[in-house]
C-alpha cells in the first residue's frame, strides 16, 4: 500500500505492527508477524533511515514509531523533493543534449545524417521554413508555446496564414491556454478562423512543433532560445511519433472559442496544472515560462492555490492538495 512512497512490504507490516503495538519490542515484533530477527532489524534500519521510528523517550533504547500523519508528511516531503532533483537532472539533460547537437552541428556542418538537417540562426530556419511553406499540398500542424504574440508579430504573420489558408491548406494550431488573456491574440485567431484555421488551446506544450504534409517537421535544438538552432525532421519513424503526439493534445484540447470551464475542484485547466508544477517543486519563473504567463502572472496563481487550500508554504500545498484529491 506505501510502495509509493518508498516502504517495501516487509518494511510497512514492521512499521504497522509498531504503531499498533507501541510498547513491542524488536522480540515482540518478529513473534507477531512471524518474520526472523534479521528481517525486523532490516525494517527497523528502513524506517529510521526514512524518519519513521526514533528512539522512545519513556524507554531509552526501545524504538518507537513515529505518528502516522507525521510519517505520511515526512515520505511526502521526502518524495517531493526527490521529484525536484528529477525534474532538475530532466533539464540539465535536455539542455546538455541541445549542446551536443549544436556543437555538432557546428563541427560537422556539410555530414549527411539520414532524415536530420540541422538549421544554424534565425535567418536560415526563416529561410527554410519559407520553403516548406511554398511546398506544402495539404496540412500544417503547430505547437506554439511561447504564449502572447505581440501585435507586430501577428501582423506580420498574417500574409503567410492568409495565402496557406487560401490556397486550401488545412491549418490547425494548439496555443497555451494563456492566449485567452490576450485580446489581439484571441482576435487574430478569431480572424484565421474567419478564413479556414482550427485552434484550439492547452495549459502546457512539450516543445514548439511545425508539420507539413505529414511529411516534416521543424522543431528547436533549444527551446530557450528558438533562433539559435533548429532541426529538419523527414524520417518516417520520427515523423509518425511526432504526428501522432500532435493528435493526442488535439484530442485533449479546447477549441479557442469556448468559454474557459472549471472542473469539480473548482479550477481552470491552468490552474489544475500550475497545481501540479507547484507540487513537483517548480519555481515561479519555471511555472510561467510552462503556461506561457508572466513571472508576476505564476506568483499570483500559486499564491492563490496556496491560499485555497489553506497553506503556509508550498510544501504544505502540496500535502494538503494530495489529501483532498486535487492530484488525482
Amino acid at each position: 500500500m506505501l510502495t509509493l512512497l518508498g516502504l517495501d512490504r516487509k518494511t510497512e507490516s514492521v512499521y504497522r505492527a509498531m504503531l499498533a503495538q507501541p510498547q513491542g519490542g524488536v522480540a515482540d515484533l518478529r513473534r507477531h508477524l512471524e518474520m526472523s530477527e534479521d528481517d525486523v532489524r532490516t525494517g527497523l534500519d528502513r524506517l529510521s533511515e526514512l524518519g519513521l521510528v526514533r528512539p522512545s523517550y519513556e524507554q531509552p533504547g526501545r524504538p518507537q514509531a513515529v505518528s502516522p500523519d507525521i510519517g505520511m508528511e515526512i515520505l511526502l516531503a521526502r518524495q517531493q523533493a526527490e521529484l525536484a532533483a528529477q525534474q532538475h537532472r530532466i533539464e540539465a539533460s535536455r539542455a546538455a543534449a541541445a549542446q551536443l547537437i549544436s556543437e555538432y552541428a557546428d563541427l560537422r556542418p556539410a555530414a549527411a545524417e539520414p532524415g536530420v538537417e540541422h538549421l544554424i540562426g534565425l535567418d536560415r530556419i526563416r529561410e527554410r521554413l519559407a520553403l516548406l511553406h511554398r511546398e506544402v499540398r495539404e496540412e500544417v500542424m503547430i505547437f506554439a508555446p511561447d504564449g502572447e504574440q505581440t501585435p507586430e508579430n501577428l501582423e506580420a504573420s498574417k500574409p503567410l496564414d492568409e495565402s496557406l489558408l487560401g490556397r486550401g491548406i488545412r491549418m490547425r494550431t494548439i496555443y497555451l491556454e494563456s492566449v485567452r488573456n490576450s485580446p489581439h491574440t484571441v482576435a487574430y485567431a478569431q480572424w484565421l478562423s474567419g478564413l479556414g484555421r482550427q485552434a484550439r488551446t492547452v495549459p502546457t506544450l512539450p516543445i514548439r512543433l511545425i508539420i507539413t504534409d505529414r511529411s516534416t517537421a521543424v522543431i528547436p535544438v533549444n527551446s530557450d532560445d528558438t533562433a539559435a538552432g533548429a532541426v529538419v525532421l523527414t524520417g518516417q519513424g520520427t515523423l509518425t511519433a511526432l504526428c501522432a503526439l500532435f493528435e493526442s493534445v488535439w484530442e485533449t484540447a479546447k477549441p479557442l472559442g469556448e468559454s474557459t470551464q472549471r472542473d469539480e475542484r473548482g479550477l481552470t485547466d491552468t490552474e489544475a496544472t500550475a497545481l501540479k508544477l507547484l507540487a513537483d517543486g517548480f519555481t515561479d519563473e519555471a511555472i510561467a515560462k510552462r503556461l506561457g504567463v508572466s513571472h508576476r502572472t505564476a506568483r499570483r496563481v500559486a499564491t492563490g492555490l496556496m491560499e485555497r487550500l489553506g497553506a503556509r508554504s508550498r510544501f504544505e500545498a502540496g500535502v494538503r492538495a494530495t489529501r483532498q484529491g486535487w492530484l488525482g
